[in-house]
């Protein structure tokens, strides 16, 4: 099975350098044609399915990469961002003094504190392990498309390599880029980062 991941355009909070979890954002005009570019980019891949996140940024991309094509689209919670409660849409500038204790807590320990009345990081974990099983539970396709958010597929990739969740901040997964694992019964590797380049299916 071929395991395709990718991030969401730019959005608006993007640009703001806001949290965004579960709150709104949309696409930005680059966004939208980074999306547009990875539509050139993987024309060549057969996609047999695509799991999406339920959030609208996610689903615009892919619907953008997806342009022409009658692919079925699953989308599931599982693959959203996480959730930062009060923090969301808020800069890191004014939580360092609106919300300095707990902002500083969650900064100090990100894996047991939690933003407040938001998604601690060990309930996060385990909901993207539900996801890599619900994967597994699609390994009758070849060509399975993930459309996601930073937090959630760099927390993947590090988890189908098998390291620690801490292991996340190696693998910064790019907008306007896509990764590739191939994952069998006895491995899996990670066989391409964040790549720009189109994809050439293999002749003969």
């Amino acid at each position: 099975m071929k395991l395709w991941l990718v991030r969401h355009g730019e959005t608006e909070a993007n640009v703001a350098g806001v949290y965004s979890g579960h709150a709104p954002t949309s696409l930005t005009p680059r966004g939208i044609r980074q999306a547009e570019t990875l539509a050139t980019l993987l024309r060549q891949v057969p996609f047999d399915i695509v799991l999406c996140s339920e959030l609208e940024r996610a689903q615009h991309t892919a619907r953008l990469v997806l342009v022409g094509r009658e692919v079925p689209m699953l989308t599931t919670p599982l693959l959203n961002e996480m959730f930062f409660g009060d923090w969301e849409l808020r800069h890191h500038r004014d939580l360092t003094v609106e919300d300095s204790e707990n902002y500083a807590a969650w900064c100090a320990d990100w894996q047991h504190a939690t933003p407040t009345n938001g998604e601690g990081f060990q309930a996060f974990s385990h909901r993207v392990q539900e996801c890599l099983t619900l994967l597994h539970e699609h390994h009758h396709h070849q060509h399975i498309l993930v459309v996601s958010h930073q937090g959630v597929l760099s927390l993947m990739t590090a988890l189908l390599l098998g390291l620690p969740a801490a292991g996340m901040w190696h693998f910064p997964v790019d907008q306007g880029a896509w990764s590739l694992f191939d994952v069998r019964d006895d491995f899996i590797s990670l066989q391409v980062l964040n790549s720009r380049a189109i994809y050439e299916k293999a002749s003969g």
